[in-house]
């Protein structure tokens, strides 16, 4: 259906963006029944949403004659829950509106307060803004809400879970009390019925989301990872793929800063945004996304909401999302336009099963794989480096000229060689990757009860998972304190503060041995680990205390976090750990 119901000035708005005919939100607000009605709205990300609440609220902006009033009191009022999404309506409705010299005001947190006060004292016909800078502009009396036609909530079950349900009701109760609501909001939980019930009336139902509720645009993938390889899957999955641009999810500020720090080491072009980082840090990292002079975003929940980037091809949830709804609107940060996307999800192997119970409840149908190896990147580069070389192309004289002079020199085949390097050298290198698949994991239990392991002893020492502990570099410390090889180590069961491991009976006295030998009470570095016989190993110590089978969790003595010296090398020096903290929702919008 062609915009033909619409104003022309609009329509010709529209055609110049290259719009051909309506998303199916769109169509929905535009048909006869939604005319002058409240609106409760069910549309994923990337479907064209914020076009659609911009043409539906046409009629309470316009007159009859086609025509915008002299901007005073605001007509309309857009609420979003963060300053990007909030700043990217106002740039739609700018564009939109355009043409009719329309006035759009925003009003956003981290922004100066007093030129938002300025610029809605000069009059406007749209006020774009995020809760808690909207409502301290209102508490101020520097908006002035009394003839206000339409309210927009955009994502508004996202403002809700953000903490704003207050700022929202102070907001709306100060509207009149005939004015349209329009909401918005991918999922409809009880909180956003309750609000639609109180501050809507007669409203009429659009969904456009299908049954299938993972986007139909997206590529779901579920990798099954060891817990202390996520990392290096990640660095292969983004070399795997070579987006033009990828998102990282990440639960918390502190993991967001450490894998910053790790992809930036590798030689990628990265930026972070998280709680910590300033509005002007995240307005270059944004720009420097748009520009393409980053290519990979590592982000949090709360930090990536809003964010609309057109050439986004990657997600990749490093850390697992708390729910559905969470998944689901990482994921949609691709996908969108009709553009295809690709979601990954890293699977700690302990986390499989969770992953699968929240998949089949979003109903997304995903696929199970390995991250890539070092050899299917490879091959991946090298038809991408064949399909680069070969595309037609011009060439001028200086260019041509300075082919000769390399033809005069060399072979034609060494600098096809050459150039094939040269290449090669300026991307990050692969890593190696420890078997990690479900058969693996399976084989390596099977491992356990190799020739010569029938009869073991547990020992037990006071490093773990909080410590940085991991098989990598734990192996070569036994093997260096006990004077043994790491054929006589047998299952290793890594805890939060402790690490149990398994030893041959028949070398156990000379193992002890050699650690009493090699140990330094108190030092820093490796000698300093307490390494110990353990009675029953990590179950029957864990039921004498009465912790269910788990490890106790503090250490017997001040043992002090490593950092790793490479993929393979020994504990070097403590590392001070920081507490982590998630992001939480902002204050001022």
């Amino acid at each position: 259906m062609p915009f033909s119901q619409l104003p022309p000035i609009l329509g010709e708005a529209l055609a110049e963006r290259g719009y051909a005919a309506p998303t199916p939100v769109q169509a929905a607000v535009l048909e006869p029944e939604a005319a002058g009605r409240d609106l409760i709205v069910s549309a994923q990300t990337g479907s064209g949403k914020t076009v659609a609440f911009g043409l539906a609220m046409a009629n309470d902006l316009m007159s009859e004659a086609g025509t915008l009033a002299p901007a005073g009191a605001p007509l309309a009022l857009v609420i979003a829950p963060t300053r990007e999404l909030a700043l990217q309506v106002s740039r739609e409705l700018i564009w939109l509106y355009g043409k009719l010299g329309a006035r759009i005001a925003t009003c956003v947190g981290g922004m100066d307060a007093s030129k938002e006060r300025r610029a809605l004292s000069h009059g406007a016909h749209v006020v774009v803004g995020t809760p808690g800078r909207l409502r301290d502009h209102l508490e101020r009396g520097a908006l002035d809400l009394s003839t206000l036609r339409a309210v927009v909530l955009d994502e508004a079950d996202e403002m809700l879970d953000m903490g704003f349900r207050e700022d929202l009701e102070e907001i709306l109760d100060a509207t009149p009390e005939h004015r349209r609501t329009l909401l918005f909001s991918a999922t409809m939980p009880r909180p956003i019925v309750s609000l639609a019930k109180r501050y809507q009336q007669d409203a009429l139902r659009i969904s456009t989301v299908s049954e299938n509720r993972g986007h139909g645009d997206i590529s779901y993938q579920a990798v099954t990872v060891s817990p202390s390889e996520i990392e290096a899957a990640v660095v292969n999955l983004l070399r795997f793929h070579e987006a033009e641009t990828a998102m990282l999810f990440c639960a918390t500020r502190d993991t967001v800063r450490r894998l910053h720090a790790t992809l930036q080491e590798r030689g990628f072009a990265v930026v972070a945004l998280s709680g910590e980082h300033s509005q002007s840090e995240r307005n270059h990292a944004l720009q420097t996304l748009r520009d393409r002079r980053a290519r990979v975003c590592v982000a949090t929940d709360v930090a990536a909401r809003g964010i609309d980037l057109p050439t986004l091809s990657l997600v990749i949830h490093v850390e697992i999302p708390r729910d559905a709804e969470t998944l689901q609107h990482r994921s949609g940060r691709t996908g969108r336009a009709g553009k295809k996307g690709t979601a990954i999800l890293m699977v700690p192997y302990p986390r499989r099963k969770r992953v699968e119970s929240m998949l089949r409840g979003a109903k997304i149908d995903a696929a199970w794989i390995d991250a890539p190896t070092p050899e299917d990147i490879r091959e991946r580069d090298r038809e991408r480096l064949l399909e680069a070389l070969l595309q037609p192309a011009e060439y001028d004289e200086e260019d041509r000229a300075l082919a000769q002079r390399l033809l005069a020199e060399r072979s034609a085949e060494d600098i096809a060689a050459a150039l094939v390097r040269s290449h090669r050298a300026a991307m990050p290198q692969p890593e190696e990757l420890i078997a990690n698949s479900p058969e693996a994991h399976r084989a390596a239990q099977r491992e356990r009860h190799r020739p010569g392991f029938e009869d073991t002893l547990w020992f037990r020492m006071d490093i773990g998972r909080r410590h940085n502990a991991d098989p990598r570099w734990i192996l070569p410390l036994l093997c260096r304190r006990g004077h043994i090889t790491k054929n006589e180590i047998g299952a290793i069961r890594i805890g939060g503060n402790e690490t149990y491991f398994q030893v041959p009976r028949a070398i156990a006295n000379k193992f002890s041995a050699a650690l009493a030998r090699t140990a330094n009470s108190g030092a820093e570095d490796e000698s300093g680990i307490r390494i110990e016989a353990s009675e029953g190993g990590p179950r029957e110590e864990a039921r004498e205390r009465g912790h269910n089978a788990r490890p106790d969790r503090r250490p017997p003595h001040k043992a002090k976090p490593f950092r790793k010296d490479g993929p393979k090398g020994p504990p070097r020096g403590p590392l001070k750990g920081k507490k982590k903290r998630p992001d939480g929702p902002r204050t001022g919008g």
